[in-house]
């Protein structure tokens, strides 16, 4: 069932109404960012995770892909809190996502196109399905490999470069696996279609630094804090594809993913086939902390109904 309200430049729309032209440029070359954030249930109401940095990165996608937005961050971040607010969620999916419109034209150019803004929200559940988190998934490293560093920009979620994870993703359920994983233009470990990867072997956590093509995930970023809090030694290093199969856990991070646990890479079970400690250390953590449990201790949350309040005065 579809959310009421979509946020269109500027105001709230029926779902039905968020409509573009067919024309609209983004439709033809790709020319959208976009963003993905949850808002978690918690005691006090729905509360958006870590708002303002998916805002900032959304504007640095922008800027990166030379998209002027007519809108501040600020103006961005109470239209998600109105939206969430509006359609009622305890808990949802949240979607910004700014395109290039049209002009009637087909050009390949399309600085002159006009820009559209909307805030899209749903309900949604884990990503990788209802278990995943417990049980983890099956994947496969993908024959497709992630954009070299002077093809695409890596650190902007840029529309028209989610074909490759499309491919990626594809190939992975055409051969009977939940998701796939990508090596860089080197032939090392860069990352799932859609999420960061960790890599954990004899206690010591290893991941890829920007260098492999990452997209530098805020929910990456959130694990990485709350691993230095408990003391868990994290190295930013070059992975090869060989260390995924001896490694005794691997586990997934994504707005959508969460924390996702890997049990097996192209059929080979990771250490027991099953959710490894540190993994569950990091998912408790996290899931105690988005659902209001613990104490918030970053700031990560922005509450929806005192914010919506404030808005709206």
């Amino acid at each position: 069932m579809p959310a009421a309200y979509i946020w269109k430049n500027g105001e709230l729309v029926a779902w039905e109404n968020a409509t573009v032209h067919v024309t609209a440029h983004a439709l033809h070359y790709g020319s959208s960012v976009f963003e993905g954030v949850r808002a978690y249930s918690t005691p006090a109401g729905p509360a958006v995770f870590r708002l303002e940095p998916h805002t900032k990165r959304l504007l640095n996608s922008a800027k990166i892909a030379r998209i002027e937005v007519p809108y501040t961050a600020e103006q961005i971040n109470d239209a998600i809190i109105q939206t969430v607010h509006q359609n009622g969620h305890e808990s949802c999916y949240i979607r910004p996502l700014i395109i290039r419109g049209s002009t009637g034209g087909l050009r390949v150019e399309g600085r002159k196109n006009p820009t559209e803004v909307f805030v899209i929200t749903m309900e949604w559940g884990r990503y990788l399905g209802a278990d995943a988190i417990e049980q983890g998934v099956d994947a496969m490293v993908s024959s497709w490999r992630r954009i070299a560093p002077d093809t695409f920009a890596s650190l902007a979620k840029i529309g028209g470069q989610y074909v490759n994870s499309q491919f990626i993703t594809m190939e992975a359920a055409d051969n009977g696996f939940v998701e796939g994983i990508a090596l860089d233009v080197s032939g090392n470990v860069s990352e799932g279609a859609g999420e960061n990867i960790f890599v954990v072997v004899d206690g010591v956590v290893y991941t890829p630094g920007v260098g492999s093509s990452i997209l530098m995930g805020i929910t990456r970023d959130t694990v990485l804090t709350l691993m230095k809090e408990m003391g868990i030694e994290v190295r930013h290093e070059v992975i090869s594809r060989d260390m995924l199969y001896i490694a005794d856990e691997v586990f997934f991070t994504g707005t959508a993913a969460e924390v996702t646990p890997v049990r097996s890479i192209d059929r080979i079970t990771i250490g027991s086939g099953k959710r490894g400690p540190i993994t569950k250390q990091v998912q408790d953590e996290f899931f105690a902390i988005t659902s209001g449990q613990k104490p918030d201790r970053y700031g990560w949350l922005t509450p929806v109904r005192q914010q919506a309040t404030i808005v709206g005065d």
